[in-house]
């Protein structure tokens, strides 16, 4: 058994990142205006790229001979519920969804992050979630640059 519990784990706990991502970014799409194009095409791209993560995820964790995670994370629904309640109160404007997806990606990189501290993660996946985690924050700069040119 050695590390492949704990590498499947780790793995799974990324994998429902993605999942948070794609969610979160489809519920941004959703509350953009038609003046926003540039934004939607932006968004579609990250949620492209992390399908692409999830599924290199996805293989590794049936290499391991374990069960890929499907689900998003607890957090990433009470976010998503809490970017509904917030929306009544502040509309959907650029900023707003910007400072929201700013949130989401500094929570992912949170969470690549502690991946990346776990004992007992094989090189191939340290290298493999290094690799994403270094993707992810050129996404993070990208959205933050957007947020900081409307404030």
């Amino acid at each position: 058994m050695e590390n492949n519990s704990v590498n499947a784990e780790i793995l799974n706990d990324l994998i429902q990142i993605s999942n948070d991502r794609v969610e979160g970014y489809q519920k941004a799409i959703e509350e953009l205006h038609v003046e926003d194009a540039d934004l939607k095409s932006l968004f579609v791209e990250m949620v492209r790229q992390s399908h692409r993560h999830k599924a290199a995820l996805v293989k590794e964790v049936q290499v391991l001979g374990k069960e890929p995670e499907s689900g998003t994370t607890t957090s990433g629904k009470i976010y998503r519920t809490w970017m509904d309640i917030k929306a009544i109160f502040t509309g959907h404007d650029r900023e707003t969804v910007l400072n929201n997806c700013e949130f989401g990606e500094d929570a992912a990189q949170k969470a690549y992050k502690m991946a990346l501290e776990e004992d007992g993660l094989s090189a191939n996946l340290r290298s493999l979630i290094s690799d994403q985690k270094t993707e992810l924050k050129t996404s993070h700069d990208q959205i933050k640059s957007l947020r900081d040119k409307v404030s």
